[in-house]
């Protein structure tokens, strides 16, 4: 598990892969709601199957109620992301890593052509890295104590 492996490698890992998505004219109460019942911070907004935004807690934070809009009223077009920056299963962990550092976010959907795939979250990212890290710390002490046939 290294940086340089794909996004598609980190989606096929993932437990749960499933695309949480709204609409652009739903209320941002009900996008709040659908995040809270699956503990997740960011939905895809999509329109005729279309990603054309993205909804974060940040979003509903700084463009949502900090100016005043209340969310039983509020569509979710009015204050979600877009465009969308996204990437594809081919790019890297890194790539992907570098994207969110520069952009300050930490949710990625990811399209293969125009179809959503996943969508990555900074966690997914970390996770892995992490994981490669314990494989080759297994690894090396495995080699130290010459359990490691190498």
């Amino acid at each position: 598990m290294k940086t340089s492996d794909t996004i598609g490698m980190v989606l096929k890992s993932k437990s749960v892969n499933g695309v949480l998505s709204v609409t652009p004219d739903q209320t941002v109460y009900e996008a709040l709601e659908l995040m809270a019942q699956h503990g997740v911070g960011a939905l895809l907004v999509l329109s005729a199957g279309k990603l054309v935004g993205i909804l974060s807690e940040r979003d509903y934070a700084r463009r949502g109620i900090l100016k005043g809009h209340a969310s039983k009223e509020t569509p979710i077009h009015a204050i979600m992301t877009s465009p969308v920056l996204f990437v594809s299963p081919q790019q890297t962990v890194d790539e992907c890593m570098s994207i969110m550092t520069q952009h300050h976010f930490r949710h990625l959907p990811v399209l293969k052509g125009e179809d959503v795939v996943g969508v990555i979250s900074i966690g997914d990212l970390v996770k892995w890295v992490i994981s490669g890290h314990e494989q080759t710390i297994q690894a090396l002490e495995g080699y130290i104590t010459g359990a490691y046939p190498g």
